[in-house]
Order: structure tokens, then sequence, then C-alpha cells
């Protein structure tokens, strides 16, 4: 069972380093992660190269490790999809339930102010479209990833935000 965050983890952000990517890796792998992302792992090769040459290799994302208590948790990262910008995020398993989602998000909003910005959760993965919402993301119809219904959520403006 996760312990909850506490401030005593210390959530922070910094850029990627290419020793991040076998953590990357191994969560987005985890069983119940692609339960409830719906999103089909990639093998190994497939999966680096994507990060190396799509996300790294994109001056167009922003990108960047979450670490607690200086251990790799996950990533967050933005990126461009025509003339909308996306959001995405991945957290290992044992980091899920903690608060600690809830603050790397409220971290990296910060980092990109653009908006809108959007997200297209899983509809089934409650937690993710609460995670948004609670961010000021909001509902703004439904979208299909082949078999599956996602949410498409927007943050539209951020005047106004508080420290969450």
């Amino acid at each position: 069972m996760s312990q909850p965050y506490d401030n005593r983890d210390d959530v922070q952000l910094r850029d990627v380093l290419d020793a991040d990517l076998e953590a990357f890796l191994a969560y987005e792998h985890e069983p119940e992660a692609v339960r409830r992302s719906r999103f089909t792992p990639r093998p190994r090769e497939a999966f680096l190269t994507h990060w190396r040459k799509n996300v790294l290799g994109d001056p167009g994302c922003l990108v960047q490790t979450v670490t607690v208590d200086g251990e790799v948790a996950g990533n967050i990262v933005s990126w461009w999809e025509g003339d909308r910008r996306f959001l995405g995020y991945w957290l290992g398993r044992p980091y899920w339930g903690r608060g600690i989602g809830s603050r790397a998000l409220t971290l990296f909003l910060r980092k990109d102010r653009i908006r809108p910005l959007y997200a297209d959760p899983f509809s089934g993965n409650n937690a993710s479209v609460r995670l948004l919402e609670k961010h000021g993301f909001a509902r703004d119809g439904m979208v299909r990833h082949g078999e599956d219904e996602h949410v498409l959520l927007v943050l539209r403006d951020t005047a106004g935000e508080e420290d969450r």
C-alpha cells in the first residue's frame, strides 16, 4: 500500500536524463497502469526510439521527469497536435494515491503557460480525470482512441490561479 504524500516527500520536476527512460519504460509496462490508461506499451527499442526522437527530440515538447525524494517517479509532458497543445503524464505505481501527481501537475502548469491546454485520459481512469479537473481542466467532450472512449478536457485560462 502506498504511503500518503506529505511535506517530507520532496516532489520536484527536472529535465529528463537518458537514464530515466528505463524507469519510464518499466512504468509503462506495469499491468494495472496499462489497464487504467488503455495505452498499449511499446517494446523496449520502439519505446526508446519514440522518446529520443519524438519527445526529447521535439523542441515543441516540454518534458520533465517527476522525482520524489530524488527517485524517478514518472514523467509529465506537453506537445502540439496540430493547433492544440496536449498534456500527458505517467507515474509509477508506487507513487499513485499519494498526492504526488497533484503536486507534479501544479509545478508543471507553472512551467507550461500555454492555454488552452488539452488532456484526454481514458474515460474509465477516474483518478486521472479527477486530478485534471482539480487543476481547472473542464470537460469538453469525448474522443475515441481505437476502441476506447476518452474524456477530452481543456484548461482554458489560469488567471487568478491559486497556489495548489
